[in-house]
């Protein structure tokens, strides 16, 4: 490699570590306020009411998000269709909320599935239909 190349090798690692750093940063973010909303709210409710509740917290916080975020689906290239993001936090991570009895690999593979399209690398699946909400939130990470 030249020097020209190991140049823009160690450019390419800093700004992923950046990236990551940033990516980090917001999902501590996000859960925090998940936690808070579900600290006032409890379990029980629909899921369109904790996204309404976290969007407000969102803001409270100055977390930037898209709620409702469409994302083309694409098969071969070929756009096949449209999902729906509960959240686009900060451009670089994906927020998908349930209010469920039990969390099942279904919903894993939804955020994977949005994770392969979006090309974004972290992704939390908060079920706020738990007791504690720390047992309510999976990170999902889609591997290079």
């Amino acid at each position: 490699m030249n020097r020209e190349g190991a140049k823009d090798a160690k450019e390419e690692e800093r700004r992923m570590n950046q990236l990551g750093r940033q990516v980090e940063e917001l999902a501590y973010g996000v859960i925090g306020a998940a936690i808070e909303v579900h600290r006032v709210l409890g379990p029980g409710f629909l899921e369109s009411v904790y996204q309404k509740a976290l969007q407000a917290e969102f803001q409270t916080r100055a977390i930037p998000c898209h709620p409702k975020k469409p994302v083309a689906i694409t098969y071969k290239g070929h756009p096949v269709g449209e999902g729906e993001l509960d959240f686009m936090v900060g451009d670089i991570l994906i927020v998908e909320l349930k209010a469920v009895e039990k969390l099942s690999p279904i919903h894993e593979a939804q955020v994977i599935s949005y994770l392969k399209m979006t090309k974004k690398r972290l992704g939390l699946l908060i079920n706020f239909n738990v007791p504690i909400l720390k047992d309510g939130i999976k990170r999902i990470i889609l591997s290079s």
